[in-house]
């Protein structure tokens, strides 16, 4: 029996593959990339919901598409937090470490970034 990947886990070496690719990627030639036997059918499934979560881009070509990394650098990092975060058991302690570990400077950012957001959404 095969070990089980972690939670997010083949969404991750996706967009390992697609981040290293020169230029969008088919479905076969992601799941080359991987090293893996998986099935043709998990890979696209991944790759819709990648594109559906805003991180791939997905081009028609011919009758298949073509898959790239969005190249913004702070949304795949924030996408990437946000799956630890969710896969964490104690999200309180989580962002407890996190908070408690930045510099100054980081956590004057981060207050300055919330207030920014509570006025967005008042």
């Amino acid at each position: 029996m095969s070990e089980r990947r972690p939670f997010g886990g083949l969404e991750s070496e996706i967009l390992a593959v697609l981040d290293t690719a020169a230029g969008a990627l088919s479905v076969a030639e992601v799941r080359a990339g991987l090293g893996e036997g998986l099935a043709y059918t998990t890979v696209v499934t991944v790759l819709s919901r990648l594109a559906g979560k805003g991180l791939v881009v997905r081009r028609r070509d011919g009758r298949a598409h073509r898959y790239s990394i969005v190249r913004d650098p702070a949304e795949v990092t924030a996408w990437r937090m946000r799956r630890l975060l969710d896969s964490d058991r104690n999200r309180s302690a989580a962002l407890a470490r996190f908070v408690g570990d930045l510099s100054d400077d980081d956590e004057q950012l981060l207050l300055e970034v919330l207030r920014e957001n509570r006025r967005g959404r008042a």
